[in-house]
């Protein structure tokens, strides 16, 4: 079945003539709904299952409904849905339709526009995201829930704040609020705290980044693609293609060694189908001409599979391999997926180091935290500022070593919340996130590092240790940075309650897309302009000239709407080698001999990864990629 779905302030209609011969012509031949779904549907020759095409379609519209908290519904059939495929006949569509309007009957209001007749209509969609959808409803199975999935549902687990003083206070919520710790010095963290106690992770409303990251062309929805899988403007590429050179320098100076691996494996290869049941991830699957396939929801396969095959001694250890999955796949379900915050397509970076012992992996993980901590600083989010953090650990681990568990909070600085499991059911005993906090009050984990105490013996991973006897490693998995769309997510967040806070939101300056753009106040300067342009751009720093025939005012406006963090306004004066600098982040108009200036970015952007401008320099030679 193929549907579009249309949230609409008010819908009208009125029979004109007949589209079927064979069609009584109904008492009522117009109808006049409020604010409702109209939910525009045709049922396909292939739709033979009625049974399961009609608890498949309901899910769906009820799921859609519920998430823009909608109680009426309007069926309205529209055979003009279809392009490829051929209708279903005219007693299969409307045994589905009786039989869709008799469950959606159970939890909404429901209206039905007649069938067989062509009708004039009008509509007013309301214009919000979640407003207009189409979707494609098949016989076939629904998306199965993994068994860690349904087994974490179940899992029973207490929750604390762990303070860097060594203070231990259980929490719970009530009346939707936690209680059992002061939170008044540390909102952010209460945030966190009533985020993973209520466990709803549905996106109620849009999320600010989205509209930044469209007006700022770096990346938006693709409607050809499976929801949660966005286009990349080249701006938006550039500080993508940016944070992942720095997130593997970092990590390949840390001493992992950068591997590459397949995206696709068999589903039923033995060691991975145990995985698969043990990942608290929904998956895609593809029925390949050969296999049944799914598509990786991280490096671990691939990564594992290769230490498998290797002869690994105990002087090899801790191992490391490294790889920036593009992309890694999960289908994570539609009410959650928002901008950039939460994808089924994501850049990961995977770091799996292999450990002797657990005295080896707790000084390991030490070390990795360091590295995150640099690499997200880098970026520009910090553990002062940006970060919340999280442990989660079986009872029994934590109990053997309570030492280390508390080191890893003071390291962390501040109040942490932790899950205490009963019992163990993950391959991971422990691990940490670091979590970001929205302008929706909404948490998203970026970097994260875990002890996985299974998959060395799951996969058959060993090592000869001193003995020469053989012996299996534990596995530390890390991101550093967390997904990178995640990490653009943070800081378009971050800008967006800087600016609510009156601030002059700015991206680092080696993540910019421009750094410098000149602006000539004539056409005059322009040859000027070009040269100065030239000199920067000799020492890889990206500058724009916007050579348009518009006011120095517009100019200047519009640099401040691209988020440009240096604009030089170029004229007369500037041609005896003063440039005055204004500085977006702080409005400041600063004095600058151009070597002087060409220090400063470089003394900036110093030991960051660098790329040429992902556009043409010549503003008027630009082109709009959104609106």
């Amino acid at each position: 079945m193929r549907f579009l779905l249309i949230h609409s302030n008010k819908l009208e209609y009125k029979i004109t003539k007949k589209a079927l011969k064979d069609v009584e012509i109904p008492e009522d031949k117009e109808g006049k709904i409020g604010e409702c779904l109209v939910v525009f549907w045709t049922a396909e020759k292939k739709d033979e299952n009625v049974e399961k095409i009609t608890e498949n379609s309901f899910k769906e519209i009820k799921g859609i409904a519920e998430q823009i908290k909608e109680k009426k519904i309007v069926l309205y059939p529209y055979v003009h849905l279809l392009f490829e495929s051929k209708p279903a006949s005219k007693e299969i569509a409307l045994e589905i339709e009786r039989k869709l309007e008799e469950k959606l009957k159970k939890e909404f209001k429901v209206y039905k526009a007649p069938f067989g007749f062509y009708k004039s209509f009008g509509i007013e969609c309301k214009g919000h995201p979640l407003s207009e959808l189409s979707r494609v409803v098949t016989c076939e199975k629904g998306e199965e829930t993994p068994e860690a999935m349904k087994k974490e549902e179940t899992l029973k687990s207490k929750f604390y704040i762990f303070e860097p003083g060594g203070g231990v206070h259980e929490i719970k919520l009530e009346n939707g609020k936690p209680v059992g710790f002061d939170f008044s010095k540390h909102k952010k963290l209460e945030k966190l705290v009533k985020y993973e106690l209520q466990k709803n992770r549905r996106v109620d409303k849009e999320p600010p980044h989205i509209k930044l990251m469209k007006k700022l062309e770096l990346a938006d929805y693709e409607s050809a693609s499976d929801p949660g899988n966005l286009r990349f403007y080249p701006k938006g590429r550039l500080i993508k293609s940016l944070i992942e050179e720095w997130v593997t320098m970092k990590t390949l100076k840390y001493g992992a060694m950068e591997v590459e691996t397949p995206v696709m494996y068999d589903f039923e290869y033995p060691s991975l189908k145990k995985y698969l049941n043990r990942f608290p991830a929904r998956q895609y699957i593809i029925e390949s001409p050969n296999k049944k396939v799914f598509l990786r929801f991280a490096a671990c396969f691939g990564q594992f599979l290769m230490a498998h095959d290797a002869n690994i001694s105990y002087k090899n250890l801790p191992l490391k391999l490294y790889e920036m999955t593009k992309y890694s796949f999960r289908v994570e379900q539609r009410g959650e997926l928002a901008g950039l915050r939460r994808l089924r397509s994501f850049t990961m970076p995977d770091c799996h180091a292999f450990c002797g012992d657990l005295e080896q992996s707790k000084k390991e993980m030490i070390v990795r935290f360091e590295l995150s901590k640099e690499v997200q600083e880098r970026i520009g989010l910090t553990i002062e500022d940006d970060f919340e953090f999280t442990i989660r650990s079986v009872k029994d681990f934590y109990r053997e070593n309570k030492e280390f568990v508390h080191s890893l909070v003071k390291k962390m600085g501040k109040p942490v919340l932790v899950e205490i499991w009963e019992d163990k059911f993950f391959y991971f005993v422990f691990k940490y996130e670091w979590s970001f906090v929205d302008a929706l009050d909404k948490a998203a984990t970026l970097t994260t590092d875990q002890f996985d105490v299974e998959n060395s013996k799951t996969y058959d991973i060993n090592f000869i240790d001193k003995e020469g006897k053989k012996n299996y490693p534990i596995i530390l998995h890390l991101s550093p940075s967390g997904a990178i769309e995640r990490v653009i997510y943070a800081l378009l967040e971050k800008a967006y309650i800087e600016q609510k806070e009156g601030k002059n939101p700015v991206f680092p300056l080696w993540l910019s897309p421009t750094q410098i753009r000149l602006c000539p106040i004539s056409n005059s300067y322009l040859k000027f302009s070009n040269e100065t342009a030239d000199k920067l751009e000799k020492e890889k720093i990206r500058v724009e000239v916007d050579d348009r025939a518009e006011t120095i005012q517009k100019k200047i406006r519009d640099a401040e709407v691209d988020w440009v963090p240096l604009v030089i306004v170029l004229g007369e004066k500037e041609l005896g080698g003063d440039l005055p600098v204004r500085f977006r982040e702080t409005g400041e108009i600063k004095k600058m001999k151009i070597q002087e200036l060409i220090k400063f970015v470089k003394n900036k952007t110093e030991g960051m990864p660098y790329k040429p401008l992902p556009v043409k320099r010549e503003i008027s030679k630009q082109i709009k990629f959104v609106g």
